[in-house]
């Protein structure tokens, strides 16, 4: 079983900063792949950025460059900071932990509750 717990959300004007951190616990594998996802109201969840258990990191175009994600691998943690901050980055923001079975099995997704973020202009 897998449970994840994101904090660090809130309310933010543009430009600033914010840094999300999603703590990971149960039975957590070395192949796991963390992320974060996002979700504004009326539309879809969009993946804002990824980074497996090697380090290798994948963003969307519209954060890169300011968003950071990193991952502690002993505290089972990811973080996701957020610079220069804009209106459109208002969202819901979920933690996201992917397991690969490779051909054994389609891969299982667990997801955490969600924490807001509203960037004011």
């Amino acid at each position: 079983q897998v449970q994840l717990v994101e904090s660090g959300g809130g309310l933010v004007q543009a430009g600033g900063s914010l840094r999300l951190s999603c703590a990971a616990s149960g039975t957590i594998f070395s192949i796991d792949t963390l992320g974060w996802h996002r979700q504004a109201p009326g539309k879809q969840r969009e993946l804002v950025a990824s980074i497996t258990s090697s380090g290798s990191t994948n963003y969307a175009d519209s954060v890169k460059g300011r968003f950071t994600i990193s991952r502690d691998n002993a505290k089972n943690t990811v973080y996701l900071q957020m610079n220069s901050l804009k209106p459109e980055d208002t969202a819901a923001y979920y933690c996201n932990l992917e397991r690969q079975y490779g051909s054994s099995r389609p891969p299982r997704a667990y997801w955490g509750q969600g924490t807001q973020v509203t960037v004011s202009s």
